[in-house]
């Protein structure tokens, strides 16, 4: 069974081919993406209708590329699978439009996937796939979750962000630094080159009991610490964007206590997740998951409470086509869609800009 995915929830174009045969581990075919960060960087941040523009531009020589890889014909796909949902209206029309029009032409299924569920299965295109059941931190940009993972569809909420996620935290302190864009890898970088012990921030919720986050004090205590950095740089009033008087060495300082500080929150909680589940096993997922410290002290905490720790290989933890390809076709093995039935049949490019991974659960 061949599944052709397309992604294009915002700021990536990503189009695979993932065969999902019953009975067999998943295999990535062909994988063809392309990164819109340069054309977003001069705004500082992602434009919805650029975004869009550009997925248009992208999504069908990405296609031919994913193709070729694999050295297959589009005729062999069995079915399309898209991200319906959630992220950009325009930029997720562009992918289901895309994803109908070949259903239509091929006579094939097309198949609406939930992009926080393809964030979620992707580890099981790695070298070291999990096995069900098992417990999921899911970090990406606009999302923080721990969920209990029992089977394809079956997701149990642990917990979750109330306010920004860590994504967010990452990408907020590295603006306030006056980071480019993408803020978050840029702040990982810098953080390298500082001292992670120079100031001491808030870890939001370390000791709640439950099993949520909360970023946004955070944010506030770097934005309290830059401008009072600032203010002793310049001696006299700092504005909300005078980083440039911090030193080198300051900011670097910064940007490696803010990062110490998010991390020793994720593990934290997520070996809270996995005492409190009963489960030994522990899958990380989405862009956050690509963090270097986050790997480190997370497997060094895993390995001391004799926990096996999954992640999907770097290029696959950000937005890419072969996870939807793989959610997809993890749903037809699982049983929850049927291809002679499949979502979208009637080819009626239908998206879900919002749409909560606990609706998806119900549904199944």
């Amino acid at each position: 069974m061949l599944i052709l995915g397309i992604e294009s929830s915002c700021d990536e174009t990503g189009v695979a081919l993932v065969d999902a045969s019953g009975g067999q581990t998943p295999r990535l075919l062909g994988d063809a993406l392309h990164s819109q960060i340069e054309m977003h960087r001069a705004f500082g941040g992602v434009v919805p209708e650029l975004a869009s523009r550009d997925h248009i531009r992208r999504v069908l020589p990405l296609t031919d590329a994913a193709l070729a890889q694999a050295g297959l014909p589009l005729s062999a796909v069995d079915a399309v699978a898209y991200t319906r949902g959630p992220g950009l209206a325009g930029a997720l029309l562009v992918g289901s439009g895309v994803a109908c029009a070949l259903g239509f032409a091929l006579g094939k299924p097309v198949i609406g996937v939930h992009h926080l569920e393809g964030h979620l299965l992707s580890p099981f295109l790695s070298a070291d796939p999990p096995e069900f059941p098992f417990v999921a931190l899911l970090v990406s940009g606009g999302h923080s979750q721990l969920m209990r993972v029992d089977g394809v569809g079956r997701y149990t909420l642990l917990g979750e962000t109330i306010d920004d996620a860590a994504g967010e935290a990452f990408d907020k302190s590295a603006k306030l630094l006056g980071l480019g864009y993408p803020g978050g890898p840029a702040l990982a970088r810098l953080a390298l080159q500082g001292d992670p012990l120079a100031y001491k921030f808030p870890r939001p919720l370390l000791h709640s009991g439950d099993l949520d986050f909360s970023f946004a004090g955070l944010k506030t205590a770097v934005l309290t610490q830059v401008k009072r950095l600032a203010h002793a740089s310049l001696d006299g009033p700092a504005t909300l964007h005078l980083a440039d008087p911090l030193t080198p060495q300051q900011k670097a300082d910064v940007a490696a206590s803010v990062q110490a500080a998010i991390v020793e929150v994720l593990v934290k909680k997520s070996m809270a997740a996995v005492r409190q589940s009963g489960l030994r096993r522990l899958v990380v997922a989405g862009g956050v998951g690509a963090n270097t410290l986050l790997r480190e002290q997370l497997g060094a905490a895993c390995a001391k409470a004799g926990v096996r720790v999954h992640y999907p290989e770097l290029h696959l933890c950000t937005d890419n086509g072969a996870m939807i390809a793989l959610a997809g076709g993890m749903r037809v093995q699982a049983g929850l869609v049927q291809l002679d039935a499949a979502e979208g049949q009637g080819y009626s490019f239908d998206v879900k800009p919002r749409w909560p991974l606990a609706d998806l659960t119900m549904a199944s």
